[in-house]
């Protein structure tokens, strides 16, 4: 039987794209499939704000900030907590992405045209000891263009690669059987889904159009993993977290739902670190959904007060952009799923960014005006928007009408007034000197030590109750799916192991479906920014081992 591509890449988002590209410039020739139709091309990458993690870049010596390998390593380490006999493969792919992130990650973006946004921003900042969780300095780099600034330049590579005859792109093709003919995994059968012409990310139709075989003599798989199906996630959920979440909003789109990776178990490979997954616990409802409970998230500067379902504020560190996972651990044992966000008007103009690239036109569209009006008085307009529509968002000028309405909103009488009032007061009375024993007044004004978070991420500390500052602002903040940190367990070559540790002969895997590398190369949990850079290098991993492999 005679092979009809070289190499056959199951999924279209940046990993597939990254592996596709570099087989490309290899000159093997290669089938892209994808269940989703063309204008989804690019995958989840595409809404993401385009967060990279890099050391040691021009941009953060720019902006003072002193960092290193052995500083960026010591914090992966702190974060990742690899423990099990499983993390031999997660952790040198952690080595292996440290290097390459201090190293040439950045540069060999730039030369296909990535550029950055000036200002390295803070996110997960851990907020424990030096050995622990978190960046210990700014490292989310954001992409000038936001997710589809850096979909673009593998996008165009690909592309061109079809243009030669190298690609061919066949979009409908839903994958559910691997299986071998030979001594390899070579042969990919499926569904030819019927044409589909919605939008971007909306729900596609199931209906079946036909049937397909291919053969290769190599398969990666890029499908992504499992955030959009939230029976596996809770099937997963790990008992440290608690009890899952009775409610939550998807991060991601519906066809993100995790089959890909039982078809590949299914061919002999092996999953490790199922119960290991990265979800968002300041999720709000997005009041102009795309996909079905299509969440939105936060990404709030330190100064919002973070508050739980009865108005008691979260113990320290878990402030706003500090420990995800740590706050979603805490959340979980309080016996409800949302908790709040008490804040000003004044904080909200300054702090309150919206993930995704449609939630931040200006980075998106490469707007130098509109992006210098984050630094002006103002709310954010897709901010606003969320504040005049979005259900989770509550404004009032008295404390008495936004503790009414936040107890309406959940249907429960959780908050009492006087209680939620004496923390407000207890924590506006550390505001009022430059001393304090409040360890969230000291991460605020220690942020704006820092001249990004100064100009673009940090209010000036005030009292909330201050009438000059308000009105006074609530958002309900629920648990939102995003990530599989654990998956296919690969080798550094990227070749898919089976039981026992063996590579399963013609498989390779890539980004999430390989839990960024390894099948874990995060640990328990991530530090922000990981997750594009993870699909990028795993993506040209697996396409540079594949062009070898093949003859």
């Amino acid at each position: 039987m005679a092979y009809d591509a070289d190499v056959i890449v199951i999924g279209a988002g940046l990993a597939g794209l990254a592996a596709t590209a570099e087989l490309v410039d290899a000159g093997r020739k290669v089938i892209l499939l994808d269940q989703e139709p063309e204008q989804s091309l690019g995958g989840q990458a595409h809404w993401s704000f385009g967060g990279l993690f890099l050391v040691n870049s021009p941009e953060q010596r720019r902006l003072r900030i002193r960092d290193s390998h052995a500083l960026a390593w010591q914090d992966w380490l702190g974060t990742a907590g690899f423990d099990r006999p499983e993390d031999h493969w997660p952790r040198k792919w952690a080595e292996a992405y440290v290097d390459f992130a201090a190293g040439e990650k950045r540069s060999w973006l730039h030369r296909q045209g990535v550029r950055l946004f000036p200002v390295v921003g803070w996110a997960e900042r851990g907020g424990y000891d030096a050995t622990g969780h978190g960046n210990s300095v700014p490292r989310f780099h954001i992409t000038w263009g936001t997710g589809p600034g850096l979909v673009a330049p593998f996008e165009r590579r690909v592309r061109a690669g079809a243009a030669r005859g190298l690609v061919e792109l066949r979009f409908r093709h839903r994958v559910t059987g691997l299986s071998r003919s030979a001594g390899s995994v070579d042969t990919v059968s499926g569904e030819i889904l019927e044409p589909s012409d919605v939008e971007r990310g909306r729900p596609s139709s199931r209906e079946v159009a036909g049937a397909f075989e291919l053969r290769a003599q190599a398969v990666i798989v890029t499908s992504g993993g499992i955030g959009g199906n939230h029976e596996l996630v809770r099937a997963n959920w790990p008992e440290r977290l608690g009890t899952p979440p009775r409610r939550m909003l998807s991060g991601v789109p519906a066809h993100v739902d995790g089959k890909m990776l039982g078809i590949a178990e299914a061919a002999g490979g092996r999953i490790i670190n199922r119960d290991r997954m990265w979800h968002y616990t300041e999720g709000i409802d997005n009041w102009n959904p795309i996909w079905p409970m299509h969440g939105i998230r936060i990404l709030s500067g330190p100064s919002p007060l973070w508050l739980d379902a009865r108005g008691k504020r979260l113990p320290v560190p878990l402030f706003p952009g500090f420990d995800t996972l740590g706050t979603l651990e805490h959340i979980m044992k309080t016996g409800h799923d949302h908790t709040w966000f008490v804040l000003t008007q004044k904080i909200i103009e300054k702090e309150f960014t919206l993930s995704g690239s449609e939630q931040n036109p200006d980075l998106t569209g490469k707007s130098i005006r509109d992006v210098l009006g984050r630094a002006r008085a103002g709310v954010p307009g897709p901010v606003r928007a969320f504040m005049e529509h979005g259900a989770d968002f509550i404004v009032e000028r008295s404390l008495t009408d936004l503790v009414r309405r936040m107890n309406e909103l959940t249907g429960e009488p959780l908050i009492a007034e006087d209680a939620l009032r004496g923390e407000i007061v207890a924590r506006d009375r550390e505001i009022a000197h430059p001393f304090t024993k409040d360890l969230q007044v000291t991460a605020i004004r220690g942020a704006r030590k820092y001249l990004g978070d100064r100009l673009i991420r940090t209010a000036a500390p005030h009292r909330i109750l201050d009438p000059k500052a308000g009105p006074l602002i609530a958002v309900r903040l629920n648990i939102l799916t995003r990530k599989t940190l654990g998956g296919l367990e690969t080798d550094l070559s990227s070749r898919v192991l089976a039981d026992g540790g063996a590579p399963l002969p013609g498989v390779y895997a890539a980004g999430e479906a390989a839990g960024f590398g390894g099948g874990g190369v995060h640990g328990y949990r991530s530090l922000e920014g990981t997750f594009l850079g993870g699909c990028l290098f795993s993506g040209r991993t697996a396409g540079r081992a594949a062009a070898r492999a093949v003859s």
